[in-house]
């Protein structure tokens, strides 16, 4: 980076030179009209004339690349391409074309524009000041928060587990969805100005999100967990993991309250010790689970989930914390805090203290995702 001084002319104008070497390297001479953008982030930005928004690929698949084809077309989603143009082989066969409208079917905002015996193309039609970031991360919230729920209920007991495909097919488009514009967001300072949030803030939300995601997908490994396995816990050990789960839960919610707010210090120090205790009660539930008998080994993986849901609140709850460092809102003097608290009422204070969801939060925008 090279630095440049402000000058003034004699009308009051502000003035700067541009470098040289890229004004040749762009075409840019004297009399040429370039564009200004300034951004909610405080940049300027010079840009040169005719520069376009390249986000048009193309790919050839051949006859059994239906593998490749739907990996392609999530990559170019989720790189930002606006237009995917697929030309075949030959001609598609129906599994082709089967792969290319099942996965414009499950991403937020892509339709197949046109179709044709050796030629499709895909776009994404959905503008980035139609979405909100903030309020897609609270709805992946609500999603993965519910699917948890239901997937721990049908472990502990009889509850049947009604739409989960469809809800786990939802977190993962949300998901999906925030990854692409926090993408763009990376390459364009315009995609940045349109979701109304700083390259910070969308990190920051992006980060989030990918833990929630990660959330949903071990509610689905719990959920597979209780459909195959015909054994039961026993009503003490589900009565315990049923109550440890709600605090897993609990402390979810408040974490994502934490990532927004990025200021209560104090609920993120709960969050950390909930996580911590919550391992430790869940490594003893397992040891009690497979001492001396022959429980059925897959009960490990559903306890390796929750556990694993447990650091994952952890991880969202440390977006939180680096903001507050950022922005210099850490308690210098940590409270007292009781050794010898009962572990569910660790998980009650940290839910209380999080209004998550309310929209009161100075740093929670208003704005509705589009999520189908």
């Amino acid at each position: 980076m090279e630095t440049r001084k402000i000058q003034q002319v004699s009308n009051g104008t502000f003035t700067v030179s541009l470098p040289r070497d890229w004004a040749d390297g762009e075409g840019i001479t004297t009399g040429t009209v370039v564009g200004l953008h300034t951004h909610i982030d405080g940049v300027l930005v010079i840009q040169p004339p005719e520069c376009e928004d390249e986000s048009s690929i193309q790919m050839t698949v051949q006859a059994g690349d239906d593998g490749y084809l739907e990996q392609t077309l999530r990559a170019a989603y989720a790189a930002g391409s606006n237009e995917v143009v697929i030309e075949a082989n030959g001609s598609f066969d129906s599994d082709q074309r089967q792969t290319i409208r099942r996965v414009a079917r499950n991403l937020v905002g892509v339709t197949i524009t046109e179709e044709s015996e050796a030629h499709v193309t895909v776009r994404n039609a959905l503008d980035a000041n139609e979405v909100s970031i903030r309020q897609s991360v609270r709805q992946l919230q609500f999603v993965a928060v519910s699917m948890h729920r239901d997937a721990t209920a049908a472990l502990t007991g009889d509850a049947p587990i009604d739409g989960f495909g469809d809800r786990d097919d939802r977190a993962d488009r949300l998901f999906a969805m925030v990854d692409r514009h926090f993408t763009r967001g990376l390459d364009r300072l315009d995609e940045v100005d349109a979701l109304g949030e700083t390259r910070t803030e969308l990190f920051r939300l992006y980060t989030a999100a990918r833990e929630l995601e990660r959330i949903a997908d071990h509610a689905e490994q719990i959920a597979s967990v209780a459909s195959a396995v015909d054994e039961s816990l026993g009503q003490p050990l589900a009565d315990e993991i049923e109550t440890v789960s709600r605090i897993v839960r609990d402390a979810v919610e408040s974490a994502v309250y934490v990532a927004f707010a990025g200021e209560d210090s104090k609920t993120t120090r709960d969050i950390f010790e909930t996580r911590d205790r919550v391992c430790e009660q869940l490594n003893d539930i397992e040891r009690r689970v497979f001492d001396g008998n022959d429980s059925d080994y897959r009960f490990a993986h559903a306890l390796h989930s929750l556990r694993r849901t447990a650091e994952h609140a952890g991880n969202i709850a440390e977006v939180g914390l680096r903001t507050a460092v950022r922005r210099k809102a850490v308690d210098e003097h940590p409270p007292d805090t009781c050794e010898n608290e009962p572990l569910s009422d660790i998980g009650d204070t940290a839910s209380s203290s999080s209004p998550v969801g309310t929209g009161n939060s100075e740093d929670d925008r208003g704005g509705s995702a589009v999520t189908d």
